[in-house]
């Protein structure tokens, strides 16, 4: 009889979830934070399965459909989250082999990345 490799089926009866810690929600960055930036990190810890920090994608246009706003104004949004430590942009965006673009790469800072340890940024950043 064969095992079933449980990390790539999930349990019966489970619901995926976004998970936001006291600790993370009390920190003075995430207070200082607007709405919408919030409601993007949200997003962006969506994509963020356990696994695969740094090595997902949202482009701006995806990102603003998401948030139901209009694609000029998410740029801002990603610029808030970056300054105050949340998260980091692993790879910019490009042009691949093909002509195809592809949208830049990111990782949370509350996450361990490739078995690096969490730096947790945003813990640090103080309002000036």
């Amino acid at each position: 009889m064969t095992r079933r490799k449980t990390y790539k089926h999930p349990k019966k009866g489970s619901v995926q979830h976004v998970r936001l810690e006291h600790w993370f929600l009390d920190s003075d960055a995430w207070r200082s934070l607007s709405p919408a930036p919030r409601a993007l990190y949200i997003e962006l810890k969506k994509l963020y399965n356990g696994h695969n920090n740094g090595e997902f994608f949202l482009s701006h246009r995806e990102g603003a459909r998401l948030l139901n706003v209009h694609r000029n104004s998410i740029g801002g949004y990603f610029q808030e989250l970056i300054e105050r430590g949340f998260i980091k942009q692993t790879q910019m965006p490009h042009l691949g082999p093909s002509g195809i673009g592809r949208s830049s790469k990111w990782a949370l800072t509350e996450a361990k990345i490739n078995e690096k340890t969490a730096t947790k940024e945003f813990m640090r950043w103080r309002k000036k």
